[in-house]
């Protein structure tokens, strides 16, 4: 009876070290990149925020990303940095598209760590932007299909 109620403690102990272990499911890392960085790092110069600039990409509850629209007023360039929120410092699937007025799209995609960023001049002109991000096997997006920020 000993032998049994001792390895029924000793089980019991195992099982409660590896839930201890194990805890809560690891923090994604945080993206080290802003908008302004990502865009100042791959085009130079100064970027500000633009008005109704700003969509988060979701796959259902968990958020994937964050699409950006940034405008250069020194230069009349727009800038669209996505910026991972999963497989941070991974190389995985994200895109950044930025259209202007009289235009195509224009994308910049690919596996990259930490964000996907794309610029286009757009003064005098409106914009529509988006950004996808790769979660799983799925792509999803989000941003601005009506024209917006003209100027």
């Amino acid at each position: 009876m000993r032998v049994l109620a001792r390895r029924a403690a000793v089980a019991v102990a195992s099982v409660l070290l590896v839930l201890t272990a194990a805890g809560t499911p690891a923090q994604a890392a945080a993206n080290p990149y802003t908008a302004a960085s990502a865009c100042a790092t791959d085009f130079g110069g100064s970027w500000a925020y633009a008005a109704d600039g700003h969509r988060t990409i979701s796959a259902g509850g968990t958020k994937v990303g964050d699409v950006y629209l940034m405008y250069n007023s020194a230069t009349g360039y727009n800038c669209v940095a996505t910026l991972k929120a999963v497989s941070v410092g991974s190389a995985s699937g994200v895109a950044a598209l930025v259209r202007v007025e009289g235009g195509a799209w224009a994308p910049d995609s690919g596996n990259y760590r930490y964000y996907a960023a794309v610029q286009r001049y757009a003064a005098d002109r409106c914009v529509m932007y988006s950004g996808e991000a790769l979660y799983g096997t799925s792509w999803y997006s989000n941003g601005r299909s009506s024209w917006g920020n003209c100027g």
